[in-house]
């Protein structure tokens, strides 16, 4: 089926009955860190998100402190601890900062986690209801690979999704936030829509059983495989497999390390992330992915560097697939292409452009992808040997390959 959605990303009603737990769309992508606030402002500066709302010791939040950042149907909550009691400085012990929580809207968070739970899913929180005078939110979680959990979220009142992706309050408790820094990038815009796609990896051996464990206890279904013979390099090697809710709105990736002669970046993801497996990087859609790209880099975002002969046979390559299948060229500049580093690939359905950063913190367990689809619903296969000599590069500078 195909998916239909919004400009922003999200499914419409008509592809809601393709998907037997209502999935709607990825409500929020929730990190646990060290500072919140000090997050919250690289994330605003580097990639121009708003600072939107917060809860913290101002709102009556004794136990946390909560970003959230906005930016086009994307969101992301930053979570601090204030007490060592908490889960999370347990978590940034042991694992840095990274991503706890991939959030799920659904239309009845108790009925989907009930069905998840029937389906063999395990319980990490059991349904409540935070409500007040403006509305009720609904959560419920459930384990999923390493140290992520899934929690489902259904909304009313005030604070119902298609409130929130007009800018309304998050749920109760929190309040809006004034900065400066908001102001600035609704004047310069970076161009994020929405999220694509995330990243997670698990042990060697065990990506099968990830991909199991969606299939039965979510109801995805494969989208794509990528083997070591798509994925490696004359070092490293990985597997991988896609995983996409009914509709195809939500797209999980699950990577695994293969053998190779050196170490790959998914064990060096793991060892750096103490064994654990977790969602390793994020993709965000744009619709113009050069500038985004030039925006992003002006705003001193660090990204993987390409090498010089990629642009060889990129255009030969690229154009003749496209052509091949009736579709036009590319239509962006290929010298800005060039000159900004961006990768292009193509398949039967159309091209996409896609560019990655470089760790952003200083454990390399977290980085996020910038991709433009012009058709393409694949995940740039043809680019999979240059990114991957790329990031070995950046391996073997931090002496981790």
């Amino acid at each position: 089926m195909t998916t239909a959605h919004t400009a922003d990303g999200t499914q419409t009603s008509k592809s809601l009955s393709a998907d037997p737990l209502n999935l709607i769309d990825v409500d929020h992508v929730r990190f646990y860190v060290g500072n919140a606030k000090q997050a919250a402002y690289f994330y605003a500066h580097t990639f121009g998100f708003r600072i939107d709302q917060i809860a913290d010791l101002t709102t009556g939040s004794r136990e946390e402190a909560d970003y959230l950042l906005t930016q086009g149907n994307i969101r992301i909550l930053l979570t601090t601890p204030l007490n060592k009691d908490h889960e999370a400085a347990e978590e940034i012990k042991l694992y840095g900062d990274g991503i706890k929580d991939v959030s799920l809207t659904v239309e009845d968070a108790t009925a989907a986690y009930n069905r998840a739970i029937e389906n063999g899913g395990k319980s990490a929180r059991e349904p409540r209801t935070i409500q007040d005078e403006k509305g009720s939110v609904t959560v419920a979680s459930i384990h999923t690979y390493g140290r992520v959990i899934h929690t489902f979220i259904s909304r009313t009142g005030e604070y119902a999704h298609e409130n929130l992706r007009k800018g309304g309050l998050f749920m109760p408790n929190f309040k809006k936030y004034d900065s400066p820094l908001n102001d600035y990038n609704e004047k310069h815009p970076c161009g994020l829509m929405f999220t694509d796609h995330l990243v997670g990896n698990v042990e060697e051996g065990k990506m099968n059983e990830w991909v199991k464990w969606y299939e039965d206890v979510l109801e995805f279904k494969m989208f794509k495989h990528f083997d070591d013979a798509d994925i490696s390099t004359e070092f490293s090697a990985l597997m991988s497999k896609v995983m996409a809710s009914g509709n195809n709105l939500i797209k999980m990736p699950i990577n695994e390390p293969a053998d190779g002669v050196k170490k790959s970046q998914i064990l060096e993801y793991l060892e750096w992330h103490n064994m654990m497996p977790g969602v390793q990087h994020l993709a965000f859609r744009t619709n113009d992915e050069l500038a985004t790209v030039a925006e992003l880099r002006r705003r001193g975002v660090d990204f993987l560097d390409m090498p010089e002969t990629y642009y060889e046979n990129v255009w030969k390559r690229v154009n003749a697939m496209l052509q091949e299948h009736g579709h036009d060229v590319v239509k962006e500049d290929h010298q800005r292409v060039k000159d900004l580093g961006v990768l292009v690939d193509a398949d039967d359905e159309g091209y996409l452009l896609q560019l990655f950063t470089k760790p952003l913190q200083d454990r390399p367990t977290f980085f996020i992808e910038i991709i433009c689809r012009r058709g393409s619903q694949s995940f740039g296969k043809g680019n999979f040997k240059a990114l991957f000599e790329s990031l070995e590069q950046e391996q073997e500078r931090r002496g981790n390959l």
